[in-house]
């Protein structure tokens, strides 16, 4: 199978998921990504395992999400890891 296209995410990740990652968030939610699911989906969409945060960046609620990689929206820069 081909690589996926768009972004892998992985845990930590901020994102921002709006109608443009699915219809399902025509009100926009804020989620920290726990694992991206290996599960089977149509090209370009992904399962993912996260929590969703409040607006004082709290976790409110544990999901499991559907959404089209391009559409999501990656909040926090990713660093780079600490060899020493």
């Amino acid at each position: 199978m081909a690589a996926a296209p768009g972004p892998t995410f992985r845990a930590g990740d901020l994102l921002r998921l709006s109608a443009t990652a699915s219809v399902q968030f025509l009100r926009p939610i804020t989620v920290r990504v726990i694992r991206e699911l290996e599960w089977d989906t149509y090209d370009g969409w992904v399962w993912l395992d996260a929590y969703e945060l409040g607006s004082r960046g709290d976790a409110v609620a544990g999901r499991e999400l559907y959404v089209r990689r391009e559409g999501v929206q990656l909040m926090n820069a990713r660093q780079a890891a600490c060899v020493g």
